[in-house]
């Protein structure tokens, strides 16, 4: 389904971003110098991208179809996404709240960056195997085919209508600048 395809691409985005993450976080943990706005960026690309493009379209689109075609959201796979995406946005604001003390000169600030970057990096490496190995190919089953073009559709309207024109590629670009910088 074209739907879920979108989604487990941009599932790779998310994924190189989360490396990145996991690298810069282990030289800072190990007292290598890193430019700690990093976290900073690495958090806007999480904000932006992870949740304000694809759990985006999760929510407000995939989710609502797989429960008008029968799957419950409380006690089932939705409900325990939605769980996810929740948890990731915990992280994700104390990660940021972490490195904004760090930039402002509060050294013991490190071992919250690393707590949450880690956290949340082990969250979605779990949540995007659900996603991919279970979610999708159910919502591939249970959504009927007459309405599975439906969702591609919804999605490029969220892309382009709500989340903003270039938006998508601004993150895009941001994730492959973060990767360079984690590899030099």
């Amino acid at each position: 389904m074209e739907a879920t395809n979108i989604l487990m691409n941009e599932h790779r985005v998310i994924e190189r971003v989360i490396a990145t993450l996991e690298i810069v976080t282990g030289q800072l943990g190990s007292g290598q110098a890193v430019r700690t706005g990093f976290f900073i960026d690495a958090s806007e690309f999480i904000k932006g991208f992870a949740d304000g493009c694809h759990h985006k379209k999760e929510e407000g689109v995939l989710f609502p179809a797989m429960e008008a075609a029968g799957v419950p959201r409380e006690g089932g796979p939705i409900g325990a996404m939605l769980a996810d995406h929740e948890a990731g946005r915990v992280f994700n604001r104390n990660m940021r709240a972490a490195a904004e003390r760090l930039v402002a000169g509060d050294k013991p600030a490190v071992a919250d960056i690393e707590r949450n970057a880690l956290g949340y990096t082990r969250l979605l490496r779990q949540h995007i195997m659900k996603e991919d190995m279970v979610l999708f190919p159910m919502a591939e089953h249970v959504i009927p085919v007459e309405k599975q073009a439906e969702l591609a559709v919804d999605f490029e309207r969220i892309e382009h209508e709500e989340t903003g024109e270039g938006v998508h590629e601004k993150y895009l670009a941001l994730a492959e600048a973060l990767e360079r910088e984690a590899k030099k």
